[in-house]
């Protein structure tokens, strides 16, 4: 564990960086988005802080992986953006993970209220 940094901050940070894969995809759900859009709309629309040097090394591997394409477009600001956007490969992929995060999600409650007293 790094000086400074406590368990639970630790546990926290595993926990942000294991559901970033799903954030980005989930990000590019309904439309396509360039990189600091991306982060942008995972700011507003969630509690996560995000830096360009985190998200763009995964926006990379997804390409690389076939999940998302990613192409340049010149037209809509004064310099090239480049956009991303799920392929069908990474739709399928996207429906997997929340599917596996929803039943994570589930056992991990069913854990909680077992352990409250309040499930067995």
């Amino acid at each position: 564990m790094a000086p400074g940094i406590s368990g639970l901050e630790a546990w926290r940070e595993q926990l942000r960086r294991g559901g970033l894969e799903l954030a980005i995809l989930l990000a590019l759900s309904p439309t396509s988005r360039y990189g600091l859009e991306i982060i942008r709309h995972l700011e507003k629309t969630s509690d996560l802080v995000l830096l360009e040097g985190t998200v763009y090394p995964i926006l990379a591997r997804l390409t690389r992986d076939g999940l998302l394409k990613a192409e340049w477009n010149a037209e809509e600001s004064s310099h090239p953006r480049k956009y991303y956007r799920l392929t069908d490969r990474g739709r399928r992929r996207l429906d997997d993970m929340a599917s596996e995060w929803h039943a994570f999600a589930r056992t991990i409650e069913r854990l909680i209220a077992a352990a409250d007293g309040g499930g067995s």
